[in-house]
């Protein structure tokens, strides 16, 4: 049947006149797919693949009907002989809708059972992914509404038009018309309460909204992905909000970005999927995901042309937000975002304004509700000014940013009069108003007390706030995500921290165990001494390689460990641990017993060539022990790690708890068998080369008091410097605030700081309320 399907397709695509290329930009199926279903090598395709297809070919109802009846098994003409199930499964394929795939399984299982059972169970695991995904986005952002406070009276009046031209790709290409059809503009203007109809009449699925600084591009974002999924059918793609401004295209592709960012807010979409991939590459991959790309004006100047290329490159259906300037600067540099249809919002008018500042503020007079403190500056507003020019506040109080602002500043605030506002002489322009808004906005919000919150100091705040605003504006990404707090401070400082601290306690562990089994306090001084420095020298170097020197970063675990109740979809991954953790341990082994060998002959005054021959034998007899060990710990690690659901992560702080809690369940895991393995591997490792490297000695006390010692060192020197607890631990809970950078409650204050609406939440990472806060504070911090 695959391959009758594709001979009809190809027969009916060359009667169009079209290329498998052009196909690809009519349809929106990508030309792999298209090439797969004509050559036989993809079977079973989706209904709504088949409809795009039929739409974008222009066929007449034979030639639909033709290619419905060879893409469905089972599927006659129509005659009196059809079954029952195939007729309801056909017309449901015909309708598009997303109980079609699942009337084409049940048709096709009765009526062609040659077709193989396992691809209906293929596509159902992405599709179970979708559906709990979008119960989780949708969650995640009617929180985040809550807490952004929109709807407290009532969401400001975000409106839009249609963008310039110059600025629009041709209309044929956005309604997705076959050539010679006339084509026309759609009528895109609208408000907040309609962008997902309005997105939904573009028949490409590519919408750009463009907007100044604080319009309000955020906002509608937020309510299109709320509005969508309560309308949204399951054939139709979730819409998931990703920040583009931290991609960088010169160095990931689209897919492959999106990929990490999902498995970076939904870890459970880390979990093995269709085909050997990840259930977040399946959900992109197969167009389950709507990315609706917040931001496009914060990426950095030079990556705005390859990123819009790189869009280009593509057929996904998508959103894009940017600043006007920044979108036409890219767009004179390459071309329009093809297929894209582009809005611009509205300013708001002083009606928006009388409607919706006074009903924020306290009554003042009991005779009269409507009075308020902003009714004579509104009153004010109104007054025609001298040459006809709007006043400075009017043009302020056009955005939603400088609206809430102002609301926070004064409607919040009984002791603060908006009336000061029309002094010309203290604010005589537009800028000095603006930036009077933003430096009052932490002030006043941190003077007041939230209950069960502790009270911050309004200049440290300031200062605390101000390195988080710098850290993110060098980094140039708007996301501060807790495992990268450590990326403000130079990679070389990062990783010679990490290295001092590590080595710190693992000599403080290995003194106090060494003394407690010898009884020799000067003993275990330089026991822990020595292996101390070298536990930080080779953990700093393993930092300093798989960190430092490729740029990566330390990831927050997306797994848990799970004896009992494993989901029997998990695939038990341990070779490629067996091999690392063998070829990781045999090389610290080595390196910390030749070392230790040396220093042991050198101390008993033994020449350099008996020094050296101690050392190369130590070395084998611990590279073996710990190499063996490692991978056997690291074997057993794998065996139990299983992927966390989609819905577990929702906030920057059950990641960090998640990642807390998977880190200290593998601390208690590998310090007893890592030590295990290690006091019994010495005994065993001494036994079998005993003679052939000489007199070997290892009592069973020495292999306890090793096997103890290397347990809870190794154990400690993995969580410090190779986990993201553990790096924050070391550098955000340490190093940053003891040099003043951070608060010492570092998780504390930042949720705070989201409570009281100076950062929000962007799934597992916060950003800043709005780029304009974040420049101004990184700004005041570089003068400071």
């Amino acid at each position: 049947m695959a391959g009758e399907f594709g001979a009809v397709l190809r027969r009916l695509r060359e009667k169009a006149g079209l290329t498998q290329d052009e196909l690809e930009r009519r349809s929106g199926v990508s030309v792999s797919t298209i090439r797969g279903l004509e050559t036989g090598k993809r079977s079973n395709p989706r209904m709504t693949t088949v409809q795009q297809l039929a739409d974008a070919l222009a066929l007449g109802s034979g030639d639909r009907e033709e290619l419905l009846r060879a893409a469905v098994p089972g599927r006659r003409g129509g005659g009196t002989g059809e079954t029952e199930a195939s007729a309801a499964e056909a017309d449901a394929a015909q309708a598009g809708t997303a109980q079609a795939d699942a009337a084409q399984a049940g048709a096709a299982a009765v009526a062609s059972p040659a077709v193989p059972p396992p691809a209906s169970a293929v596509r159902a695991a992405p599709t179970e992914a979708a559906e709990q995904l979008a119960k989780a986005v949708a969650a995640r952002w009617q929180r985040e509404e809550e807490q952004r406070r929109i709807q407290d009276p009532y969401p400001l009046p975000v409106r839009w038009k249609a963008a310039s031209e110059e600025l629009t790709d041709h209309w044929a290409n956005i309604l997705r018309l076959p050539p010679g059809v006339p084509s026309g503009p759609l009528d895109l203007s609208g408000r907040l309460e309609g962008i997902a109809e309005t997105y939904r009449s573009i028949p490409s699925g590519r919408l750009v909204v463009l907007g100044r600084s604080g319009s309000g591009k955020t906002v509608l974002t937020l309510r299109f992905v709320l509005d969508h999924l309560r309308s949204r059918t399951p054939a139709e793609p979730v819409p998931v909000i990703f920040s583009i401004g931290a991609w960088d295209p010169t160095a990931v592709t689209l897919r492959d970005w999106l990929t990490e960012q999902l498995t970076r807010d939904h870890p459970g979409t880390a979990a093995p999927g269709p085909g050997k991939v990840s259930l977040a590459s399946a959900l992109v991959d197969s167009g389950r995901v709507l990315p609706v790309l917040d931001g496009f004006d914060e990426m950095a100047d030079g990556l705005r042309r390859p990123a819009l290329e790189a869009l280009n490159a593509t057929t996904l259906p998508l959103v894009l937000t940017s600043r006007p300037a920044e979108y036409a600067a890219a767009v004179a540099e390459t071309d329009v975002l093809t297929s894209a249809a582009p809005i611009e919002l509205t300013a708001l008018t002083l009606d928006d304004l009388d409607h919706y500042l006074p009903r924020t503020t306290r009554k003042t007079d009991r005779s009269d509700p409507a009075a308020g403190a902003w009714q004579p500056v509104l009153k004010k507003l109104r007054e025609p000014s001298p040459d006809g020019s709007p006043a400075p506040l009017a043009t302020v109080l056009s955005t939603p940013l400088m609206v809430a602002l102002a609301r926070t500043v004064y409607s919040d605030t009984p002791e603060h009069d908006p009336a000061e506002l029309l002094d010309t002489e203290r604010f005589p322009g537009v800028q000095e108003l603006e930036e009077h808004l933003l430096d009052n906005f932490l002030p006043t919000v941190y003077r007041r007390s939230r209950p069960g919150a502790r009270g911050w100091d309004p200049e440290r705040v300031q200062r605390w706030l101000g390195h988080l605003a710098r850290h993110l504006t060098e980094l140039r990404t708007p996301d501060l995500a807790w495992w990268r707090l450590g990326h403000g401070l130079r990679g070389s400082t990062r990783t010679l921290v990490t290295a001092l601290v590590t080595a710190l306690v693992i000599g403080l562990v290995d003194g106090a165990l060494s003394t407690a089994f010898s009884g020799s306090p000067a003993g275990g001084v330089l026991d822990g001494t020595v292996a101390g420095l070298l536990a930080g020298l080779l953990f700093g170097l393993v930092h300093w390689f798989t960190y430092t020197v490729t740029g990566k970063d330390v990831q927050p675990s997306a797994v848990r460990l799970r004896i009992r109740g494993r989901p029997r979809s998990t695939k038990w991954r341990a070779g490629s641990r067996l091999v690392i953790g063998t070829l990781g341990g045999a090389f610290f082994g080595s390196a910390y017993g030749f070392m230790v060998g040396l220093l042991r002959a050198l101390s008993l005054h033994a020449g350099p060539a008996a020094a050296l021959e101690t050392g190369l034998i130590d070395a084998i007899v611990f590279g073996l022990v710990f190499g063996g060990a490692a991978g056997l710990s690291f074997c057993l690690l794998g065996l139990l790690e299983t992927p966390l659901d989609i819905v577990s992560a929702v906030s920057p702080g059950s990641v960090l708890r998640a990642d807390r809690r998977t880190v200290l369940i593998q601390l208690g895991f590998w310090a007893p068998v890592f030590g295990a393995a290690v006091g019994l591997g010495a005994g065993v490792v001494v036994d079998l080369l005993q003679g052939h490297l000489g007199q070997l000695v290892m009592d069973p006390m020495s292999s306890l008091m090793l096997g103890t010692i290397s347990g809870l060192g190794g154990a400690l020197g993995y969580t410090l410097t190779l986990t993201a607890w553990g790096q924050w631990c070391l550098l955000a809970r340490v190093w940053l605030p003891l040099t003043g950078r951070l608060p010492w409650a570092v998780a504390a204050f930042l949720d705070d700081a989201y409570q009281r609406g100076v950062l929000r939440q962007a799934g597992a990472v916060y950003q800043f309320r709005h780029a304009r806060l974040q420049s101004r504070l990184a700004r005041r911090r570089r003068r400071g």
